[in-house]
């Protein structure tokens, strides 16, 4: 049999299939790895290629997907250590407390202030006495209690140690007058009052003032005087050296600060303040009142 001779426009078709079906799945290869990483380019495409094909869009898949591998710390790199975890763990409220016993110790005393000052405003506050106008009943440098509150819902009596502040009769003399009075009321309002023959009258009859000796009456003449409504006639104790209503006039009832309860200073003269008026079964002007020792009707 005669032998086939091979066709050279076969192989050469042979080949060019080969070669093109290569080409075709290398093309094909680098499109997907263009489509995998747009950071790639295929070599497949000529450079006028690139000009005129749309840029390919990467899937969102792959886009998280490969931001996830970039951004994302790896497992190792997020976790502390535990020798970091312990240079930054805060300290518990317990010893926060041990290593700040000052700050404690401030906010105690800032506390106790605040208290005091809302106790003082309110309630109660401390007086001392600085001169000798309430002798013998309180003496100078002794300190008291004084109470705020009685005043809000009962009308002062007769006898009660007021502190008040100053009266606009008393600022109009003295202008710069900041400090309180201590004196005691006596005269109450809608009543007449009379201060002669070292006693005091009041609405024609005398009083007995059994905390005053002989040597502290009075030694003046005032009145007869109608007291205001709403207003007191207050008169110190040492009637001949105290700067009170007989010499500037009443105290309306809102300069009443409060009534002195107790002296707590000096020790010796510890007690309530409490001596009180009272009428004589006898007015006789000229009545003359016994001696009393210097505490008067205060409690020791």
């Amino acid at each position: 049999m005669p032998s086939s001779t091979p066709n050279p426009s076969d192989s050469t078709a042979k080949i060019n299939g080969i070669s093109t079906a290569q080409s075709a799945d290398a093309q094909s290869a680098d499109v997907k790895s263009a489509e995998g990483t747009s950071q790639e380019v295929s070599p497949a495409v000529s450079a006028g290629e690139q000009d005129n094909a749309a840029p390919a869009t990467p899937s969102t898949a792959s886009e998280s997907s490969s931001h996830k591998k970039v951004d994302e710390p790896s497992e190792a790199a997020t976790s502390e250590s535990p020798a970091t975890a312990e240079t930054f763990e805060e300290p518990t409220p317990a010893q926060q407390t041990e290593e700040n016993p000052w700050v404690e110790t401030v906010k105690t005393i800032g506390v106790s202030i605040v208290l005091a000052l809302g106790l003082r405003a309110a309630i109660v506050e401390a007086r001392y006495i600085p001169s000798g106008s309430m002798l013998p009943t309180l003496e100078i440098n002794d300190r008291l209690i004084v109470e705020k509150v009685s005043y809000h819902f009962n009308d002062p009596q007769r006898g009660d140690i007021v502190v008040f502040s100053p009266t606009d009769r008393l600022r109009q003399d003295n202008p710069d007058l900041r400090d309180a009075f201590i004196k005691r009321i006596i005269g109450l309002p809608g009543e007449m009052v009379e201060i002669t023959g070292g006693q005091v009258f009041i609405n024609g009859e005398s009083i007995e003032e059994n905390y005053i000796p002989a040597e502290y009456a009075p030694d003046y003449e005032w009145g007869p005087e109608e007291v205001p409504e709403g207003e007191y006639l207050v008169l110190g104790d040492n009637r001949n050296n105290s700067y009170d209503s007989h010499f500037w006039g009443y105290v309306p009832k809102r300069n009443i600060i409060g009534r002195a309860v107790i002296r707590f200073w000096p020790p010796q003269r510890v007690g309530t303040i409490d001596p009180i008026p009272v009428y004589l079964e006898d007015s006789n002007p000229d009545a003359v009142q016994p001696e009393i020792p210097a505490e008067g009707a205060t409690t020791p």
